[in-house]
């Protein structure tokens, strides 16, 4: 078991058995499947590594080190390039990077759908301000109560469509809180990336998005530094509404199982100023 620091990122990978099932799913493959003509004297089974490390687009020498276990840890876009060419399943694909340290990437369509459970659970909260949304604070489903107390934007494509990164990009994206609170929010989102960054094996679009802040925000970059986590996430929160004012609710949060998602919902006390006011976003 050898451990890769690439990019700042840790992570342990099995070298001898990604080898050993490299080796595997090679031999398994007719030629004539990808389009290649066994000559006579051809004495292995399955493919060769020449043909392998060909059609994947990765040197002879890189591939002959993985299957020897030796070599350096394969990127996420290399091991892709490997299971289309060896013609993985979902269940071989996921094993495949678990086995090189990295963490299997979800399609966009299927990273970008609520999931159904958090679906369910958002419906059984009924008239209660609630939100889905990714790992990246990219907003899927928000009920109509929710859209009026968080006033999140709709999202966009690709790294604006996260409300992590707008927070630190796009300053009106903070009037929806009182500016004495913005220091902790900012604490809580960049542990919460660096958490998910973690999570995620430092995959490219966590990469890209950490490095484009860095450059682009003081801020971020100072908070960054600080190495933090964890942070005292206080429930409490506090939105300010165009017609309502200071809106004052505890803010609760629960994620998928595979932590890509999370619904986050809010809970005030009963007889509060903010049971009130909430009353009033749910009247026609």
């Amino acid at each position: 078991m050898l451990e890769d620091e690439t990019n700042g990122w840790r992570h342990s990978m099995d070298l001898p058995e990604l080898g050993a099932f490299l080796k595997t799913r090679r031999r398994r493959i007719p030629p004539g499947e990808v389009g290649i003509v066994p000559g006579p004297r051809r004495r292995v089974a399955g493919l060769r590594r020449a043909e392998v490390a060909q059609l994947a687009g990765v040197s002879l020498a890189y591939y002959t080190e993985l299957e020897q276990a030796r070599g350096a840890q394969p990127s996420a876009q290399m091991l892709s390039a490997l299971a289309r060419t060896l013609r993985l399943d979902v269940e071989e694909q996921t094993y495949l990077f678990h086995v090189a340290g990295r963490v299997l990437p979800a399609p966009e369509q299927e990273r970008l759908r609520p999931q159904r459970a958090l679906v369910v659970l958002m419906e059984l909260l009924g008239a209660v301000p609630a939100m889905i949304m990714t790992d990246l604070y990219v907003p899927l489903l928000q009920n109509e109560v929710g859209r009026a107390l968080f006033q999140a934007p709709l999202p966009t494509k690709g790294m604006e469509a996260s409300m992590i990164y707008r927070w630190f990009a796009e300053p009106e994206l903070r009037l929806v809180h009182p500016a004495e609170d913005h220091a902790f929010i900012s604490g809580v989102l960049v542990a919460d990336l660096r958490a998910c960054a973690a999570r995620r094996g430092g995959d490219e679009e966590t990469r890209l998005m950490i490095s484009r802040l860095r450059q682009n925000s003081e801020e971020f970059d100072r908070v960054w530094a600080q190495g933090e986590v964890t942070v005292d996430q206080r429930e409490r929160r506090r939105f300010l509404h165009p017609a309502l004012g200071t809106v004052e609710v505890d803010l609760l949060n629960v994620c998928s199982e595979d932590g890509r998602q999370r619904l986050v919902w809010v809970s005030t006390p009963s007889g509060s100023p903010a049971e009130l006011q909430l009353a009033s976003l749910c009247q026609p």
